[in-house]
């Protein structure tokens, strides 16, 4: 009976990013890969809210200066660091949906085809939700007709 207990509670074993892209198709998006993205995209997220924080509180140290230009440099800083941040909460949400997805077992497949969206390309960008040819096909549309 003990040797049931082990294996039920049996810990998946952290994969390489080598070990997943040589891995079989068969053994696409199973317990292990998923459990190498989520640890990804966990990280991904503590890294954009740790930026945030850095942000906030670069932002509260209220540098005084007297000189036009210097605050005119300052105030340059400030709003491309806002800018950066903007970009870096919109790929939050897009970190959030994609752990919301490794939850319910959508994760690395294509919103649109329902097609693998491939290895490679998660491990390029963890939060894709579209293979690369509907990524191309989205774009190609967008080209054309505008957003």
């Amino acid at each position: 009976m003990a040797a049931k207990t082990a294996t039920a509670v049996k810990k998946v074993r952290e994969l390489t990013e080598e070990e997943i892209l040589k891995a079989p198709e068969k053994d696409y998006m199973n317990e292990a890969q998923l459990a190498f993205f989520k640890k990804k995209l966990i990280e991904l997220r503590d890294q954009l809210l740790q930026n945030a924080d850095d942000t906030g509180e670069h932002l509260r140290e209220n540098e005084i200066t007297t000189d036009p230009s210097d605050r005119a440099t300052l105030e340059e800083e400030y709003t491309l660091e806002l800018r950066t941040r903007d970009r870096e909460r919109k790929l939050l949400k897009k970190v959030e949906k994609s752990l919301r997805m490794i939850d319910d077992g959508s994760y690395g497949w294509c919103e649109e085809t329902g097609e693998p969206i491939g290895v490679p390309r998660l491990i390029a960008r963890p939060t894709a939700t579209l293979s690369l040819e509907a990524q191309e096909r989205r774009e190609r549309v967008q080209k054309l007709y505008g957003d």
